[in-house]
């Protein structure tokens, strides 16, 4: 029998310093409160046929499919350009280049899918903002003109593991800490003193387990565009493509993360392991979007033939927490254009390699309310109560959030499209549309006034 226990006072914190930061601005990953929703409102509410209007465009960015932040009126974001990995910024009002910070070399990966450039956004704090690049070189930079501050390698300091796509995660600030995944074999997450880059703590959620040859696991499990190319042997990697979220749940502040194996939560002091739940990862350890808390639950899903699980967590008498399972679905998986809450409905892809569509689940039973194909698989944000999709092939769709049916209210196709599928998540803020291409970055405006 299960036992829905009362989480008196269990809330989702971004732990960011709103010094230089807007209610409106994107200062980091998935926005404000790492949910992927913008608390913005005076937007246009349904668009022209051909879209809304172009504000202005800039080329020559570099490669990567790194989503834009912004905050204080710059846009930063990460980039492969020549030789260099580096991390650009940009005036929000023009979409000129304010500056260019190198963080090293560009990394070689050996995956072809996603292998032009870095993945992760900045996350902005304050002064400083903090990236992580592909091979797990990690910085802290001035927001005024990029200088480094403090810069660390994470593979080389806790033995980390590079994933075959290479690192993707963006980072988590939370008070004095700034969080990271390096997936080593006795730090699977990290925390370091944001101000200086020190450790603050390591925390090793799982055993090391054997990997079979990469080549062959690709082949038989993950499709046919992402077997062509040998990966890594040796151990699988702890680390995937996720990044963490910060709960507090019966006065434990603890933080949540996707790693290769499992869904966990570490204790924020001392990044002690306080649960696990494995079932959301997939056998591949390909686990890319950003878990979900709302409402008691936390849920998080995968691709590959898997899907996604909720649970409660129970607080135990050791101070440690019982990761109750409600429910799993194969109805849910999601790639890694993240998933949506919205009056406890749960809007997100579901779909792999394959493609897919967006479909819609009652969040707190995982039934299927409704799914619509002509909302092809892509990424997801939210603003003034409405849907933002980016679909992979450059579509951009909006969508009105309903529980009985699919309601769109626009879409546009994106020009200038490169040959690579459209993976920079949709970003919405003060009164504007981002939508990045790689090399390329379009502000469209979208401002009801």
């Amino acid at each position: 029998m299960r036992c829905f226990a009362l989480l008196v006072g269990a809330t989702l914190v971004a732990g960011l310093s709103w010094k230089t930061v807007e209610a409106n601005d994107w200062p980091q990953w998935q926005g404000n409160h790492r949910d992927a929703i913008s608390q913005e409102k005076g937007l246009l509410k349904a668009w022209p046929a051909d879209g809304p209007k172009l504000a202005w465009r800039v080329t020559e960015l570099g490669g990567g499919d790194s989503t834009p932040s912004i905050a204080d009126g710059r846009i930063f974001g990460m980039s492969n350009r020549g030789s260099d990995e580096i991390v650009w910024a940009l005036s929000e009002e023009t979409g000129k280049e304010l500056w260019i910070s190198k963080l090293g070399a560009a990394y070689q990966q050996g995956m072809p899918q996603s292998k032009e450039g870095p993945g992760g956004t900045p996350t902005v704090d304050g002064d400083l903002m903090y990236v992580m690049g592909m091979a797990g070189n990690v910085a802290c930079l001035k927001v005024a003109d990029g200088e480094i501050v403090w810069q660390r390698d994470l593979k080389t300091e806790y033995d980390g593991a590079i994933p075959p796509w290479s690192y993707r995660e963006s980072p988590l600030v939370d008070g004095n800490k700034v969080i990271f995944t390096p997936g080593g074999k006795g730090a699977t997450i990290v925390a370091l003193n944001k101000m200086t880059g020190e450790t603050i703590w390591e925390s090793k959620t799982s055993e090391e387990e054997p990997q079979p040859a990469a080549e062959e696991r690709l082949r038989e499990e993950n499709g046919p565009r992402e077997g062509r190319r040998r990966g890594p042997g040796g151990p699988r990697p702890d680390a995937a493509y996720s990044s963490a979220i910060a709960l507090d749940v019966d006065g434990k502040r603890q933080y949540v993360q996707f790693t290769s194996k499992a869904l966990v939560g570490v204790d924020a002091e001392d990044g002690d392991v306080l649960w696990t739940y494995d079932r959301p990862a997939n056998r591949m350890g390909i686990n890319c979007s950003t878990p979900i808390y709302h409402d008691g639950l936390v849920f998080a899903a995968s691709a590959y033939g898997n899907g996604g699980g909720a649970v409660k967590l129970n607080k135990k008498s050791d101070g440690t927490f019982d990761a109750e399972e409600v429910y799993f679905t194969s109805n849910m998986q999601n790639h890694h254009g993240g998933m949506i809450v919205v009056d406890d409905c749960l809007y997100g892809a579901n779909g792999g390699n394959g493609g897919g569509f967006l479909s819609c689940l009652d969040f707190k039973t995982g039934d299927v309310l409704w799914r619509e194909r002509r909302a092809p698989k892509g990424a997801l944000a939210m603003a003034d109560g409405l849907l933002y999709l980016r679909s992979e092939e450059g579509t951009v769709v909006l969508i009105q959030p309903n529980k009985e049916e699919y309601v769109e209210l626009g879409r546009f196709e994106q020009p200038d499209r490169t040959d690579k599928p459209a993976w920079a998540h949709p970003v919405i803020a003060n009164g504007k549309l981002y939508i990045r291409d790689h090399d390329l970055l379009l502000c469209y405006d979208i401002s009801a006034n």
